[in-house]
Order: structure tokens, then sequence, then C-alpha cells
């Protein structure tokens, strides 16, 4: 199930691989002022979404959005990537519920790795401010972009870690 918190909490609670590692490096520069990252993120043009590559299948889409009501978020999920979802200017409500809770409207596995869902009053709501991230894996359906009260700019990066297959 999701995870959810500061960057060094996240860190302790996620197993250690190659591309969480690669993800979690990068998550520290784009929350370190100054960086290259974190001027890059605050560039992006509202609406935009910038992709960038991390190396080993592991990228980023850095963004910037106002965010939304709930009643036009979309619940989604994927199967070939976990995201990284990182707050880095802003504030925005995520919501998350077992995906197999959820039912299918469109599938665009093929495409994009991604997967809609028909609306739901279920699940948990998590505030992620400035500064935190979550981390969605294939079973959890998510909802994130989410107004917390009036809407807001946020500036977000997402970053896409493949799924590792178990042998």
């Amino acid at each position: 199930m999701a995870l959810f918190g500061s960057l060094s909490t996240v860190r302790s609670q996620l197993a250690s691989s190659p591309g969480f590692e690669l993800a979690l490096a990068y998550v520290a520069r784009c929350l370190t002022p100054g960086s290259i990252e974190a001027a890059r993120i605050a560039a992006v043009p509202v609406g935009a979404t910038e992709r960038i590559e991390l190396g080993d299948g592991v990228f980023a889409l850095e963004q910037a959005y106002d965010t939304k009501p709930a009643s036009e978020g979309r619940w989604e999920a994927h199967e070939k990537h976990i995201d990284v979802q990182v707050v880095v200017s802003g504030r925005e409500l995520m919501r998350v519920i077992e995906a197999n809770q959820l039912t299918l409207t469109e599938d665009l596995r093929g495409a994009r790795d991604l997967m809609f869902y028909a609306a739901h009053d279920g699940g948990s709501t998590l505030r992620v401010l400035a500064g935190e991230l979550a981390v969605f894996f294939p079973v959890d359906g998510h909802m994130p972009s989410l107004a917390d009260g009036q809407t807001s700019l946020v500036r977000k990066t997402v970053v896409k870690v493949p799924v590792v297959a178990r042998a």
C-alpha cells in the first residue's frame, strides 16, 4: 500500500533497489533550494509537463499546475511503474484506495501505462505539503492534484520507477 511522508521517512520504508536509489537521489536534489533540479521545476510553465530521463528506465515528469476540485479528479493506477509523487512547492490533496475496489473505465496500459477508474467515494485522503512525497504502487488507485480548500499552484515531480519482476 502507499507510503507517505518526508524524504527521510519514505527512504527508511522503501526496499533498497537501484531504481529507488536513482529516484530518491533525484528527489533530494529537487528539494534542495538552489539546485539545478529545483530551478528547472520552478521554471516549468503552468500547465506543462517536462520529462527527464534518470537512467535504468526511471524517469521524472516535472510539472506545474493549478489544483482542482475533487469533483474534477480521476482515479488512476499504473501496472508497470511505481509513482513517487513529490510536491516541491504548494500543497495538494491526494486520495488513495486499493485499485481492486475500483471499476476500470479507460485502459491505456499499452500506450501510457495508465488506467482510469469510475468515481468512487471510498479511500483515504493525504494532505501533501511542499517537501513531502507519496509513493503509489500498482495496487494503489490514486487521485492526485486535488485542491486543499481553494485552488492553488503546485510545482511537482512524479518519478516513475519500473516495477521489478520477482523470481
